[in-house]
C-alpha cells in the first residue's frame, strides 16, 4: 500500500518556520493547484473565451533541512513540485466539537522557477544554466 502525493503549484503565501521545543524545524506554506472546469464533458470558457480553472489549496510541511531550505530560498507566487504523502488529524475544538483537518508532509520540494537568492549569498557565484552562449 501507498501514500503518495505529488502536487505542482503555486505557493500562495510566504513560508512560515517554528522549531519545536524537541528541536525540530517545522516549515509550513500553502500551495495552489488548479484545473480547467468541465460541464457536461466539455471546458467552460467564461465570456472572453478563457478556460475557467477550479483552484484548491494546500497546506504542505516540511520538516528540518527541507523545511530550512524552503524557508531560505521559497517566496509567494513560486511554482514548486512537491513530492509526499496525505496526513490527516483529528482534535476537538475548545467546545467540544470533533475537528478534521489534512496537510502534505513534503519528502522533496523541486523549484519550478528561479528560487530567490538568499541575503548572505554573492550572486557571482550563482551557476545560471541560461546564460549558456
Amino acid at each position: 500500500m501507498q501514500n503518495i502525493v505529488i502536487l505542482a503549484g503555486n505557493i500562495g503565501q510566504t513560508p512560515e518556520t517554528r522549531t519545536t521545543q524537541g528541536g525540530t524545524s517545522i516549515t509550513t506554506l500553502t500551495l495552489a493547484t488548479s484545473r480547467p472546469r468541465y460541464s457536461e464533458g466539455r471546458v467552460v470558457r467564461d465570456e472572453n473565451g478563457y478556460r475557467v480553472q477550479d483552484t484548491e489549496w494546500h497546506r504542505i510541511t516540511c520538516f528540518n533541512g527541507l523545511g530550512k531550505t524552503v524557508q531560505q530560498y521559497c517566496e509567494k507566487g513560486m511554482k514548486l513540485l512537491v513530492r509526499g504523502r496525505i496526513h490527516y488529524t483529528k482534535w476537538t475544538d475548545a467546545a467540544g466539537v470533533d475537528r478534521y483537518g489534512s496537510e502534505i508532509i513534503a519528502e522533496t520540494v523541486d523549484f519550478l522557477t528561479k528560487a530567490k537568492q538568499a541575503e548572505d549569498e554573492d550572486p557571482s557565484f550563482i551557476d545560471d544554466e541560461d546564460d549558456q552562449s
